[in-house]
């Protein structure tokens, strides 16, 4: 850790102002309050608030590498007083030496105030020490918070990278089982799948460092998996979007759309030899988006046992990201299933 008076410079010049005040106030007081002689007043100011801050912001060292953690408290004392009976004769001697040349016929001005000269030398040390101490902890607190948000944000990106690595592998295993069926029956088919999947999967990767994209960007790339999947199961599949154009720009987390597609699919057109419509609509409120996304299904070929993996990371996700827990609700209407997706914006859409 750097000396705080180096590295900020707003503390330096804090520091360096705190004690020219203090200085010009002593000298004030001296010379028309006590009326010091002038000499005498500017030579005890120098040496008592300008000689010793600048020696005295050597203290740091001694504390830095003397943290009341590690360290007894017995052999902490003994450091600090020799360190301040060093730093104390240090500045005894070097402000008599200044003393000298001006005050030289004055023997007396020099005894007498050697023992008061040294008592404030020792109490200035408290002074500097308790105040290092306190910038000492104000900054391992900083860096210590510094370091908690890091190592969060690292738990939080892995958190999500975990979540959305769980997405692609299933899909592209039932993709390409069905590409593999398709090659025999339809081999053309099978291509028109394979350039689909192909740009879908661009889009994925394109998108895995980037947490947030538009929602017209996310809407391409349903619209492109669900071309994928009208391949495998014809008119079986439909799908019917409701959006507000003024929606298209809103903010939302890439790839979250995908599970609940694949959920609908899933649990409403594998189950069933009827058509089965997903209807997607979208509006707008303030600062708020609704996503929500319908799919019928046949209440008597299935039994529904709450979230699946999908839901469930799309749940988590969305708490991570905006720390809500309630951002996805989810309605069993008994012949429709509803999932709806409410996501904050940082500035109203319009």
């Amino acid at each position: 850790m750097k000396h705080p008076l180096t590295n900020n410079y707003r503390l330096l010049i804090s520091y360096a102002s705190f004690w020219a005040v203090i200085a010009i106030i002593n000298l004030i007081l001296q010379v028309i309050w006590y009326d010091v002689p002038l000499t005498y007043s500017l030579l005890d100011t120098g040496t008592n608030y300008l000689l010793y801050p600048l020696l005295g912001s050597s203290i740091w060292y001694s504390i830095r590498y003397n943290s009341l953690e590690e360290v007894t408290i017995g052999r902490l004392i003994l450091f600090h007083f020799i360190a301040a009976s060093l730093l104390c004769g240090i500045w005894v001697y070097i402000s008599y030496a200044i003393y000298q040349p001006f005050i030289s016929g004055n023997n007396n001005f020099l005894q007498n105030g050697l023992p008061s000269k040294i008592f404030i030398g020792y109490l200035m040390y408290v002074i500097f020490l308790v105040f290092f101490y306190a910038v000492n902890y104000y900054q391992s607190l900083k860096e210590k918070i510094k370091k908690e948000s890091e190592y969060k944000a690292l738990i939080r990106e892995a958190e999500l990278q975990a979540l959305k690595s769980q997405i692609n592998p299933h899909f592209l295993f039932n993709s390409l089982n069905s590409i593999s069926s398709l090659t025999v029956s339809n081999p053309e088919k099978a291509q028109e799948m394979v350039i689909n999947l192909s740009a879908f999967m661009r889009y994925s990767l394109m998108h895995n460092e980037k947490e947030m994209v538009s929602f017209s960007r996310e809407l391409e790339n349903i619209k492109l998996y669900l071309s994928i999947e009208k391949v495998r199961f014809g008119q079986k599949l439909n799908a019917e979007f409701e959006i507000h154009d003024h929606c298209m720009e809103a903010e939302i987390p890439n790839m979250i759309l995908q599970p609940l597609f694949e959920n609908a699919i899933k649990y409403g057109v594998y189950e069933t030899i009827e058509q089965v419509t997903i209807k997607t609509t979208c509006v707008c409120d303030g600062n708020i988006l609704k996503i929500n996304i319908v799919n019928d299904y046949d209440a008597g070929s299935i039994k529904r046992r709450g979230e699946g993996i999908g839901l469930r990371n799309i749940r988590k996700r969305m708490e991570i990201i905006y720390n809500q827990p309630d951002l996805m609700k989810i309605t069993d209407h008994k012949t429709s299933f509803e999932v709806q997706l409410i996501i904050p914006q940082k500035q109203a859409v319009s």
